[in-house]
């Protein structure tokens, strides 16, 4: 698909996603995430083209005027939509689908372990929400959301809700999804157990012995 069809429909999605959208005129002059997704495709253009330090450039200037981060190695699907996107992130090894949608201050990064592919993968029609953090090469599967404020390591399949920190899934498949038991530190200990009972033994013979002795202190 050519740049100019990729970029009328990253407008569209705006009209789609955002009732606060009025025109085509206030859409192309004030969205900054529309501008960063833009500059982002132009950047990956050079990069594919081992443009690298074009693709930088154009990449560092379009930070510096949105606030929003994306390096030129990333790959972005079509419709991709930031609403309100100061401070979001993406690293050079993301994949991301179709119909995403990311909030404010999302950082899709690495965990700083790994080589090769080092950042996440989002399927089509995915959305992380507000302040999440979705780290390592991880999937996030198709139709999932990530909670605000989440931090996320480890896969999410498909059709799932993820919230928490760590990123735990409540909601799969529309079935709310019972939380594991983790107070391990409330898990049963058998050394533990057979110890107090051995203490609670002792007290009882003390307390038998006491008995005992106080009987013959009385005769006597």
């Amino acid at each position: 698909m050519g740049l100019m069809k990729m970029f009328k429909e990253d407008v569209d999605v705006v009209f789609d996603q955002d009732p606060a959208a009025r025109s085509y005129v206030e859409v192309i002059l004030t969205y900054s995430g529309l501008h960063a997704i833009w500059a982002h495709r132009i950047a990956h253009a050079f990069y594919r083209r081992k443009f690298f330090f074009i693709a930088r450039v154009i990449s560092q200037i379009s930070r510096f005027f949105t606030g929003i981060e994306i390096h030129p190695g990333a790959k972005i699907g079509r419709r991709f939509f930031i609403d309100h996107g100061m401070g979001v992130v993406i690293g050079e090894t993301c994949e991301i689908g179709d119909n995403v949608t990311l909030f404010q201050g999302v950082t899709l990064g690495g965990t700083g372990k790994e080589k090769g592919k080092r950042h996440p993968t989002l399927k089509n029609n995915s959305l992380v929400a507000t302040g999440a953090k979705v780290l390592g090469s991880i999937t996030i599967g198709e139709n999932s959301k990530v909670g605000a404020g989440s931090v996320v390591l480890h896969e999410v399949p498909d059709n799932s809700t993820v919230v928490g920190i760590p990123g735990h899934v409540v909601i799969q498949d529309g079935k709310k999804i019972r939380k594991k038991d983790l107070d391990h530190h409330k898990l049963p200990d058998p050394v533990y157990d057979r110890l107090n009972q051995m203490e609670k033994e002792i007290e009882r013979l003390r307390n038998q012995l006491d008995e005992v002795e106080g009987v013959k202190h009385n005769e006597h």
